[in-house]
């Protein structure tokens, strides 16, 4: 008998390596398809394990395979459901823009000069009318008070030709007196009143001239006045441009102040949505330095014309900063509410798909069928629809998966299994949790698929082309377990016939190495019972 056993083993481990290395993957797939065929098949579906066991025999054996999470033989699409249900829906306009100051000016001196001193550096905080810098003012001062001594000239010249005048009156009313008494001949007359009005137009230049001494005197005192250069906003010095003794004229900014008591926001709506928002809308402005906080502004100008090219028209927002905390500059995105409705019917977002140009959603039926209904919708957010035709309130719609649907295919909710799918299931290509990963072969740890034995009154009890699956065989009958734990040893202790793969490798279908090994060292064949 013992000389029989070596060859035996020799050609049964050629054997098994044949068919590990997919040489006989045909024979296995045409052997297993009638007991392997609703477990293994188009019914072991489910969303698959972590992984099945890919390769030829595997595949055969299991009826078709079920890669990485994949669908095991075309099965049924694990989906998940939700009620059509109502909620408070807003529609939103969002604008994203850069934030600038209420007013920013860039402060430049009304004269120019070399500058004395800057007093005010880059932050500090300035108020309307307080001194920032100062130009030299030597030459300046020399001249005001030149302008102030012609001043005093003027009007001592006024004062004189003002005398002149008198005398001159004086005289021709003296010389009228004479002439009516025929005392002064008319020559003499005539003189005087000629002095007379010379006098008057002296006496009127004078005095324009000393009008002209102080409009020049009123100049330079005023131009002196701009060698100090003050604040003409209240606000924060954005920008220091220039350091004393430099050189600086009307087109040299010495500094940038900015008001930020209040920001504004300059935004660019085009042409659909201006009719949307209104001067007085409120806004919610978010910016990224305060992630998770929302500002609230209003929209306090609208542009009344659009541009052209653009086809845009600007709209202008004023944000309130009290602390100062939002900076121009920053970049803001602003929600606009444009509409709101409080009792809407809504669904899931990813329960709306577009079908052949048509939008609508997936129906879940009690015996799990997808039927596609049209839907007409509204406000649409970031994770619900709202449904204004199609859907009545409670109805229950696909949502995870929806987009893999067609219209009456099957499909199975998350959480619960198919055959192959489940945590103990077997079939397919180890879709089970614990089939293919755990005992690296086809069958669950339970499963369904393979041949196991029938017991003493005909009925199937356990099934499974892993040796766990077999090896739980109780009932005396013949345990085809392919590894030699459940085929050999269930063989012996009922009195049936064992078979020990022998090879090593095991058969890929849950014989694993332990049988492989265990066949191997006991030989293939049909020892007789009890042995």
């Amino acid at each position: 008998m013992k000389k029989f056993i070596a060859p035996l083993v020799i050609v049964a481990a050629l054997a098994g390596v044949a068919y590990y290395a997919g040489y006989f993957g045909n024979a296995a797939t045409a052997e297993n398809a009638q007991p392997g065929g609703n477990a293994g098949g188009g019914q072991a579906g489910g969303p698959g394990g972590p992984g099945g066991f890919p390769g030829g025999a595997a595949g055969a054996r299991g009826g078709g395979g079920g890669g990485r999470g994949g669908r095991a033989g075309g099965g049924p699409l694990t989906v998940e459901v939700a009620q059509v249900g109502r909620a408070e829906m807003a529609q939103q306009l969002t604008l994203v823009g850069n934030l600038i100051g209420d007013a920013t000016v860039a402060v430049v001196p009304k004269t120019a000069g070399r500058l004395q001193d800057v007093s005010v550096r880059l932050g500090d905080e300035v108020r309307r009318g307080q001194r920032i810098a100062k130009i030299e003012d030597q030459e300046l001062q020399e001249q005001v008070r030149q302008a102030e001594a012609a001043f005093e000239v003027s009007k001592a010249t006024i004062r004189q030709r003002d005398a002149d005048m008198s005398l001159a009156k004086t005289n021709v009313e003296r010389a009228r007196n004479l002439f009516q008494r025929q005392l002064l001949p008319q020559q003499t007359l005539d003189d005087n009143e000629s002095r007379y009005q010379a006098a008057q137009a002296q006496l009127d230049l004078a005095r324009a001239q000393n009008n002209q001494s102080q409009a020049r005197l009123d100049e330079l005192r005023i131009t002196l006045g701009n060698t100090v250069i003050v604040s003409p906003v209240d606000g924060f010095v954005a920008r220091r441009a220039v350091d004393p003794g430099a050189f600086v004229g009307n087109n040299a900014p010495v500094v940038d102040v900015v008001d930020i008591r209040r920001v504004r926001l300059v935004l660019n709506v085009v042409e659909k949505d201006l009719k949307q928002v209104g001067v007085g809308d409120t806004a919610r402005v978010n910016v990224d330095a305060f992630p998770g906080e929302t500002f609230s502004g209003r929209i306090a100008r609208v542009a009344p014309v659009l541009d052209a090219t653009t086809r845009t028209a600007s709209i202008e927002l004023e944000i309130p900063n009290a602390g100062y905390r939002l900076k121009p500059g920053m970049y803001a995105r602003v929600s606009i509410t444009t509409d709101n409705r409080r009792d809407a019917l809504v669904v899931p977002a990813s329960a709306v798909v577009d079908v052949n140009g048509r939008r609508g959603v997936y129906l879940a039926s009690q015996g799990g069928t997808a039927l596609f209904r049209p839907v007409r919708v509204g406000i649409e957010e970031d994770t619900r629809v709202e449904i204004l035709e199609g859907l009545n309130e409670g109805d229950t719609v696909i949502t995870t998966g929806a987009a893999g649907l067609t219209d009456g295919a099957r499909y199975l909710t998350a959480g619960r299994g198919g055959n192959g799918g489940a945590r103990n299931g077997a079939g397919g290509n180890g879709g089970g949790r614990n089939g293919a990963t755990r005992n690296r072969g086809e069958g669950g740890r339970e499963g369904n698929a393979g041949v196991g034995a029938a017991g003493a009154n005909g009925a199937v009890r356990e099934t499974g082309t892993g040796a766990a699956a077999a090896q739980r065989q109780r009932v005396g009958g013949d345990a085809n377990g392919t590894g030699a734990v459940g085929g050999e040893r269930r063989g012996r202790r009922n009195g049936g016939n064992g078979f020990g793969d022998g090879s090593g490798f095991g058969d890929g279908t849950g014989s694993g190495r332990r049988g492989g090994r265990r066949g191997g060292q006991q030989g293939a064949g049909q020892p007789p019972a009890g042995s």
